[in-house]
C-alpha cells in the first residue's frame, strides 16, 4: 500500500482533521505493535506497508513483556501529546485496522496468533475470537 493511501485512510478512519495527526497516531502505534511481532510474521507485514512505517515496525520502540490491549493502548496514550484512553483506543483502531486491510487476511491471523489475546477488536477482525 502507498503511503498517502495507507495514510488518506487512516485519516478518514480515525476521523483525524489533518494528515499530519493520522502520521502521529500510525507512527506511535506501528512502532509499539513492532515491539510484539517476530521473524518472519514481522516483516512480511513491513513488507506489506509504505517505506517509512515498514522502517518504524522493524525498529520498534522496546517492550519488556507483551502488553495487554489495556496497557497497548495506555502505553500509545503516554506517547500521544495530549492524549487519553479513550482517544488512543480510537487512535490504535483505526491505525490497526488499515494495517489489517494492508496485511489481508492470512497474514493478520498470523500477527494475531503473536498477539496477546484482545487485539482482534483493535485490528477490526472479531472473527479471530
Amino acid at each position: 500500500m502507498r503511503w498517502e493511501a495507507f495514510l488518506g485512510h487512516v485519516q478518514e478512519r480515525g476521523k483525524y482533521a489533518t494528515p499530519q495527526e493520522a502520521e502521529r497516531s500510525a507512527r506511535t502505534v506501528l512502532a509499539l505493535l513492532g515491539a510484539h511481532l517476530v521473524g518472519v510474521v514481522r516483516a512480511e507485514l513491513a513488507a506489506r506497508l509504505p517505506d517509512t512505517f515498514a522502517v518504524i515496525l522493524l525498529n520498534p520502540l522496546q517492550a519488556t513483556e507483551p502488553l495487554s490491549t489495556e496497557r497497548f493502548v495506555r502505553a500509545t496514550a503516554a506517547w500521544i501529546e495530549g492524549a487519553t484512553e479513550q482517544t488512543a483506543a480510537w487512535d490504535v483502531s483505526a491505525v490497526l485496522s488499515v494495517t489489517a486491510d494492508a496485511a489481508g487476511e492470512d497474514l493478520t491471523h498470523r500477527i494475531l496468533l503473536q498477539l496477546p489475546p484482545g487485539y482482534d477488536l483493535l485490528f477490526g477482525h472479531p472473527e479471530h475470537t
